[in-house]
């Protein structure tokens, strides 16, 4: 049975048409990080891998990063923590809290994804020819760019017009 395209797919949105070889890439990498020995990594766990830094992250900063709620992170977190891919230790800035670091296997994770997606780069390379990928990727970095100074900008105005709770429309001053 043929797979229908979504709406998106078929108009050719800007979202689809980056979704498509993101996902490609995803399916790609996470495939090979089952092959080397690391079956129990999903996809959803791209989430902490992503986002967290060398020197670790607090829970609150990944969920920002990773655009999820505190739980949900917390859940990933949790999962992660109990293979061995990430411990939790003090915050050295701040004792009540706790900073999420990868562990040595948690870092092998990072370090075989990102050989992986070498890899899958050099192969899609190879596929449409040296120049047009490093092109690709140029405009990639510089589009990427761009979209998010527009957004930022374009954004802005309408978070400086919410009221200081937070909701939408103009902050009234009470007596």
């Amino acid at each position: 049975m043929a797979t229908r395209k979504s709406i998106t797919e078929e108009v050719q949105t800007l979202g689809a048409l980056l979704r498509a070889p993101f996902e490609a890439m995803l399916r790609y990498n996470y495939t090979g990080l089952a092959n080397e020995g690391f079956g129990d990594i999903r996809l959803a766990h791209g989430a902490v891998f992503r986002n967290i830094s060398r020197e670790g992250s607090r829970l609150t900063e990944l969920a920002e990063r990773a655009r999820m709620t505190k739980q949900s992170m917390a859940e990933l977190v949790d999962y992660l923590r109990k293979r061995g891919y990430v411990e939790l230790s003090p915050d050295p800035n701040d004792g009540r809290a706790k900073l999420v670091r990868l562990t040595d296997r948690g870092a092998s994770v990072v370090e075989a994804l990102i050989r992986i997606s070498r890899r899958y780069e050099r192969s899609c390379a190879r596929a449409i020819g040296e120049d047009k990928w490093l092109q690709f990727r140029g405009l990639l970095a510089e589009v990427g760019g761009t979209m998010r100074e527009v957004a930022e900008r374009e954004q802005a105005p309408a978070a400086k017009r919410r009221a200081p709770d937070g909701s939408r429309g103009t902050a009234r001053a009470t007596a």
